[in-house]
């Protein structure tokens, strides 16, 4: 109970000091407040990023692999020259891989034709991607329609002339009015509109949004396009509780069957996915969450000389009074953690308002910039403990000085 008492009386000298020196301790907050937002601003950030561009990478398809002639990745190491040879995936390589895949739920022939533009009578809608598909793309992506439908099996299967259109391209051909039962000109063709998606937003890290995406049947692309030289791909949309890698193998050997190849011969195909972009997203984001952190660290020590520089002038300022509370019976450890609990008192108020300014910051962002920024909890009780640390650290040596100091000539300095 004593030492309880001696604790709080050390609190309130230490805070008393604080209260009297306003000047002196604002400039002492400002280092570690500057430090500690840094590290929690610069997570928070990163934290964001990485949440908007996985949400991206997810529309992809978290269990989809995708049948390709070129692999996902690239840089300097790229062995291109490997790939370009490779034949693309055709629609016979899709039927065959329907007819021999036991472990997946969905699988469809998708191809790109991007930069189009679609017409409806005076307005038009430019840089549209026309996705041209088969009839189990709603099994591999999510489709949420503002309102309409999604084609049914027969017009898929008979190539209908009829379109799917994202939020974007709806608003832009029919400001004010419903797109459905409306036809449009696209890809040289009429095309009746049966759909229209909900509105998603652009993606951060490739734009797999559906706002600018139309839709159509694979069966009325071929009849306009040539389907090859648009890049092909077979998505195969794995079954839920059948891990990827065990779904992958089977499609490696049902393509190797396909195209005939050898078992010393190389595999002439790419199974892409998901993981191999966020596998990438966690290198890059370690990178610039150590370099943050380093950043933060070199701010917060800064801030940290700056609160022992002022300890040690709190000390000589107040030794004749440390020299009374000797004298009077205080024991070291009661003028040791009155400077201790000052110098902390300063780094946890220099956290706190640095976190506070991150919690506004992403508090206006929300509200006036429609950006949901994320702050983890663990991050934030890492700038306490560093804040308590960094406190401890600044203020031992000079509180170690007041607590050995003596008495008498510590009244005398007066």
């Amino acid at each position: 109970m004593i030492f309880l008492k001696l604790l709080f009386e050390s609190f309130g000298f230490a805070f008393s000091a604080l209260r009297e020196n306003k000047t002196r301790t604002f400039l002492s907050l400002l280092g570690v407040t500057i430090g500690i937002m840094t590290i929690v601003g610069i997570f928070s950030a990163v934290n964001t990023l990485r949440a908007n561009l996985e949400s991206s990478v997810e529309k992809l398809g978290s269990r989809s692999i995708y049948i390709q002639k070129w692999p996902w990745g690239g840089g300097g190491e790229y062995p291109w020259w490997k790939y370009v040879n490779r034949p693309e995936p055709t629609i016979e390589d899709f039927e065959k891989v329907q007819e021999r895949t036991k472990l997946a739920d969905g699988i469809a022939l998708e191809v790109g034709i991007s930069g189009k533009t679609l017409k409806y009578l005076n307005n038009n809608a430019e840089n549209v991607y026309v996705d041209a598909v088969t009839h189990d793309f709603y099994k591999i992506r999510n489709l949420e329609f503002e309102s309409g439908r999604y084609f049914t099996e027969s017009e898929s299967e008979r190539g209908t002339p009829v379109v799917l259109i994202g939020a974007t391209i709806a608003k832009g051909l029919f400001p004010g009015a419903d797109p459905i039962g409306k036809t449009i000109q696209a890809l040289g063709r009429r095309l009746r509109v049966i759909g229209v998606f909900k509105e998603e937003g652009e993606g951060m890290l490739i734009d797999v949004s559906l706002d600018n995406i139309a839709v159509v049947p694979l069966n009325f692309a071929r009849n306009v396009i040539n389907v090859r030289s648009f890049g092909p791909s077979i998505v195969v949309n794995v079954k839920e509780g059948i891990p990827l890698d065990e779904a992958e193998s089977e499609l490696r050997g049902v393509i190797r069957s396909i195209h005939r190849l050898s078992p010393k011969q190389e595999d002439d195909f790419a199974l892409n996915q998901t993981t191999i972009i966020t596998a990438q997203l966690d290198t890059m984001f370690a990178m610039v969450n150590t370099a943050g952190f380093c950043i933060g660290i070199l701010s917060v020590l800064v801030g940290g000389f700056g609160i022992a520089n002022i300890m040690f002038v709190s000390v000589k300022e107040r030794t004749h009074i440390i020299g009374i509370q000797k004298s009077l019976g205080a024991k070291n450890y009661f003028i040791l953690s009155q400077f201790l609990i000052e110098a902390v008192a300063l780094c946890l108020i220099g956290g706190g308002i640095g976190l506070f300014v991150v919690y506004s910051l992403a508090f206006l962002l929300k509200v006036f910039g429609g950006i949901a920024v994320v702050v983890h909890f663990s991050e934030v009780a890492l700038a306490i403990f560093i804040s308590s640390i960094i406190g401890l650290v600044s203020g031992i040596i000079p509180a170690v000085m007041a607590s050995k100091l003596d008495p008498v000539e510590a009244i005398r300095s007066k």
